[in-house]
């Protein structure tokens, strides 16, 4: 899957830690996509775009884990 990601506005994890680091980036900005990158390479590193459903999927199953 490809998503123009340029532009987008980004939230961190509520799991970042107290200096801003160990953490990802999500955006909430494309309807059916999840564009997940790293905050430490914020607007320098890759992309993952997932679809919205298994991004959900993803997310409940690393809780239920937690």
């Amino acid at each position: 899957m490809r998503a123009d990601v340029n532009g987008l506005s980004w939230r961190k994890s509520s799991f970042s830690n107290g200096d801003g680091g160990d953490c990802v980036e999500v955006s909430d900005s494309l309807p059916g996509v999840v564009p997940v990158r790293d905050s430490k390479l914020a607007g320098n590193g890759p992309v993952l775009a997932f679809r919205a459903a298994a991004w959900v999927s993803f997310v409940r199953d690393v809780r239920s884990r937690g």
